[in-house]
């Protein structure tokens, strides 16, 4: 299934890859992967393409042109980008090398947005890129093997991937002022993790721990990716269900004990984390 291709302006070692429908529909699945390595300077433009794209500069240089923007791209870059928008990439008089995946899946656009949304930067230089080298060749041998159960393990792969990604663009420093950077509020997390059987506001916080509420808002979000009132709600929804399933408690006894006294409350709480309300969840387990 892979093809080599020798033309005056690339060499490459690819696989056009086509998932069943079943993947399609389901799964995370391949579309193209490779390595290309330029033969002159040129450049390669797309558009609308229904796909994401990530490849790394293995050697050489050159640059992207991405939503408005362009970068320049050395050994050692990744690019991560969708293929919805226009973007052009060409290389330098440096020829590069490239290995790429095409791919796309249920939800991709959600999960990108996530990735933008944390930090995430069409081009980013990774401080290790092996274990990003290792997945891209471990999906062109899959692709190219005769296992029948390959687009379940192209998906766990690229989720893989996806996973690399997500911890590469966590960039809270980015955005923060110099004066900020040295800050750390695992404190007020430990804080919550341990006291969220009790009322605990906003203002609570601040009071205990000396900290302006809004600064404890925003720097608490840049920190763990989720805001405060989420974080806690999270905790008190996890300890109920275990109360839920492994207690003879009350659902109002169960909201008491996780820190919500209101019943009504608890079961707004509950159903905004969890989908359900506390009494289908029970049922349900």
């Amino acid at each position: 299934m892979d093809a080599l291709f020798q033309g005056t302006l690339v060499k490459s070692n690819r696989i056009i890859y086509t998932p069943s429908g079943f993947a399609k529909t389901n799964l995370f699945h391949l579309q193209e992967t490779g390595t290309l390595q330029a033969q002159k300077p040129h450049t390669s433009k797309r558009d609308k393409l229904i796909s994401y794209l990530f490849f790394i500069v293995l050697s050489g240089s050159g640059n992207l042109v991405y939503d408005g923007a362009k970068y320049q791209l050395l050994t050692g870059d990744c690019v991560f980008i969708d293929c919805k928008k226009t973007y052009s990439h060409r290389s330098s008089e440096n020829l590069w090398t490239l290995k790429w995946i095409h791919f796309y899946g249920p939800n991709m656009n959600g999960i990108y947005g996530k990735y933008a949304e944390r930090g995430g930067r069409p081009v980013f230089h990774p401080k290790n890129p092996l274990p990003f080298l290792e997945l891209l060749e471990q999906l062109f041998s899959i692709a190219n093997s005769a296992d029948y159960i390959r687009d379940m393990h192209i998906s766990e792969k690229i989720t893989s991937l996806l996973t690399l990604l997500m911890a590469e663009s966590w960039h809270p420093e980015a955005d923060a002022p110099v004066v900020l950077k040295k800050q750390s509020l695992h404190h007020v997390k430990d804080y919550l993790d341990q006291n969220y059987r009790e009322k605990i506001t906003l203002d609570d916080l601040a009071s205990t721990f000396f900290i302006n509420k809004f600064y404890l808002t925003r720097i608490f979000k840049e920190q763990f990716g989720i805001s405060v009132n989420s974080y806690l709600a999270q905790i008190r929804v996890t300890h109920a269900k275990q109360l839920l399933r492994f207690s003879d408690l009350t659902i109002e006894q169960i909201g008491r004990e996780c820190g919500i006294e209101e019943p009504a409350y608890f079961a707004r709480v509950f159903k905004k984390v969890e989908g359900i309300a506390p009494g289908e969840y029970r049922k349900m387990w």
